[in-house]
């Protein structure tokens, strides 16, 4: 008995400058243009990575969200151009899967989660990533591209 395949119409993903996020975006491009997809690009501005005093400065807090802001317009940008029509961009602050998972999946509602993954070397491996947990607690359909 052939299974009916799924198709996704409202398609979230995940974005930073790692090389496997822009094969992620990338894909998510062709995907969307293809089957005429909404796209979402999300980026998270990642507090942990800012040391305590910068965390406490809202100057430099804004003006890293600005940068952010930006920076995914860019991923927009490159969207359209490549075909896409439905194109939207989100920015959220927090730990990126915990944020994805729990903030922007129950605000978008996408039906089909594109992210990257880099392999971690050595004993790194063992303590899972951000993919991980995405792909593990995603209420959604999750593509995790390496």
């Amino acid at each position: 008995m052939a299974e009916k395949q799924t198709k996704f119409t409202r398609v979230l993903v995940g974005t930073d400058d790692s090389h496997d996020a822009q094969l992620a975006f990338h894909y998510a491009i062709d995907y969307a243009k293809e089957n005429d997809a909404e796209l979402f690009i999300v980026s998270v501005l990642e507090s942990n990575e800012m040391n305590v005093y910068q965390a406490l400065d809202d100057d430099y807090i804004h003006g890293e969200r600005e940068a952010l802001e930006k920076h995914v317009l860019e991923y927009e940008k490159e969207a359209k151009e490549a075909g896409v029509t439905k194109v939207q961009t989100v920015v959220a602050e927090g730990k990126p899967g915990r944020t994805i998972v729990n903030d922007v999946i129950p605000h978008i509602k996408p039906d089909l989660l594109i992210i990257g993954s880099f392999d971690k070397p050595g004993v790194a491996r063992r303590f899972g990533s951000e993919a991980a947990y995405m792909a593990k607690y995603a209420p959604i359909s999750v593509l995790v591209m390496r």
